[in-house]
Parts: C-alpha cells; structure tokens; sequence
C-alpha cells in the first residue's frame, strides 16, 4: 500500500491506496508543521487519527508532503513516520509546493502556485522544482494570500483608508480597534491565520461593493507584480493554481491575470486526488 500526505499547519488529508489505485482508505489529522510540534506529538497523532482496522503494517510506501518541511527536517519527519510506519521501506519527504506542482501538472512542466492562507509559487519540469521565487511569508510577502487580502483590510481599517459605510461593517467584523489588532497581530500566535480567516468576507462581498473587489484584485495583482513577473519568460505559461483561495475568486483571479498577460491553466481547492493519480499512473 501506497500512503500519500497533504500536511498544512491546521490539518493534514492522508490518502492509502494500493499501487493499482483500486483501494483506497482517507483518513485526517492534525497538521504537523515541524516548526511547532515535536516528534512525539506526531506519532501519537497519527496513530489516535487512523481508522478503526487500518492496514497499518501494509504500507510499504509513504510520500509525505507538508507546509514548513524544508530539507533541514528532510530526516526528523522520515524518522517520525518510519516509527509509526514500521515496514515502510520508501518514505520521501517534501514541501508542499511540490504537491500542488505534481497535482496541477502530473508529469508535465509548467508553472503552479498555491493561493491560500499564504502564497507559493514554482516552475517544475514535471518532476521537480526548478525555480522558486520566495514568497518570503506573511510579513514581508505572501502576496495575493489570505493572510495577505486579510492584512491589506485591516491595514486600510486602521488607516481610516476606506468609504465610511464599508469601515462601519468592517469595524464590526473585526470587534476589535486599531490598537487592539496592532497587538493580536505583533504579540499574538498565528497573525497569518488570524488575518486570513477575513478573505472570505472580502472575496464574498466582492460584487457587493467596489471596495471589497478592488481589494482581492489589487492583492493578486501584488501576486503578480511582484512575484510571477520575476519569473523568466512567465507569459508563456499558465497559471495553474492551488489553494481556496485561487479557487473561490478565480473570477477576479483572473481579471488580474489577464492584465499580467498570463492565461489562467487549472485551478483546484486541493491536491490530494490528484496527488494519488500522480503516484498510481505509471
């Protein structure tokens, strides 16, 4: 059996399947950022998180793929599996911006990106990545991101930066001021997540007010602008894309795109099916 991972720091999709891709057990748990949680904690999770009869000794392969591991904790999380995992022989670790790669674009090369709490984006020549540039995270980047359409609503807030009738309604969706989410965001865990739970606000009120749909728009051509210009050549791709984000306002996503010159390719809220496709096609 085949065991494939999708891991972000909230939750992780976990797919087993048998090399023909005629069975298939999908099973979640929590997210195993190596960054936050120890090895302990992930090993009890996984265990407490699979199903009642899991043919835990007949996995013999594991493709884990998580937000946060880069090479440096290449070894802890294989070691952390094998624990768990004990007659896996193949346990290949990576990032999770080659599982969107590899879901988008199977064995094909191209251009992926995730547009979700954060932002990521590659070239992969259908089996690795072979040109990133770094999204640099929420605090200097993550451009066209959740946590970037949430920080860029909250800064205008603050900023007395919008029509006075859209500040009212923001004001009550935030319950906080301007003090009070300078200090959420400085001092408290999480300012990605917390500033990306209000896209959905953002995206939904989209074509309510001219406001919320410049805001998405101008953060994915931020996206754009910064990030996918500096790619070589990047007009002659697509953009084929991951995450919510992409997925729930590829209409505005694609406003932007059409002014950046680049053609809109795939766009998927998840990896994970595509990612069993990936690995049981030969």
């Amino acid at each position: 059996m085949i065991l494939i991972a999708d891991s972000g720091s909230t939750k992780t999709d976990w797919a087993c399947v048998s090399r023909d891709g005629s069975a298939r057990i999908d099973f979640k748990s929590l997210g195993y950022n190596p960054n936050y949680i120890s090895g302990d904690e992930i090993e009890k999770d996984i265990l407490d998180s699979l199903p009642a009869g899991f043919p835990k000794d007949e996995v013999h392969e594991i493709y884990f793929y998580g937000a946060g591991v880069t090479e440096l904790q290449y070894d802890f999380m294989r070691g952390v599996l094998r624990k768990v995992f004990t007659n896996a022989g193949e346990v290949f670790i990576a990032m999770d911006l080659l599982a969107s790669a590899r879901a988008l674009l199977g064995k094909e090369a191209g251009f992926a990106a995730i547009l979700g709490t954060g932002t990521n984006s590659c070239l992969y020549d259908g089996i690795d990545i072979t040109l990133n540039i770094d999204s640099l995270g929420f605090i200097l980047g993550d451009e066209g991101s959740g946590g970037y359409v949430g920080k860029t609503l909250i800064r205008d807030f603050i900023r007395y930066d919008q029509p006075e009738e859209i500040r009212t309604e923001v004001a009550e969706l935030l319950g906080k001021n301007g003090d009070e989410l300078i200090d959420q965001i400085y001092t408290k865990p999480f300012p990605n997540r917390y500033c990306a739970q209000f896209c959905k606000f953002v995206g939904d009120s989209r074509n309510r007010h001219p406001y919320y749909h410049n805001l998405l728009k101008n953060s994915f051509k931020d996206f754009f602008n910064n990030i996918v210009s500096h790619y070589p050549d990047y007009r002659s791709y697509k953009l084929n894309c991951v995450g919510s984000v992409g997925y729930y306002y590829k209409d505005v996503l694609k406003e932007a795109a059409d002014e950046a010159g680049m053609e809109l390719g795939r766009i998927i809220r998840a990896p994970l099916d595509d990612l069993v496709k990936f690995h049981t096609t030969d």
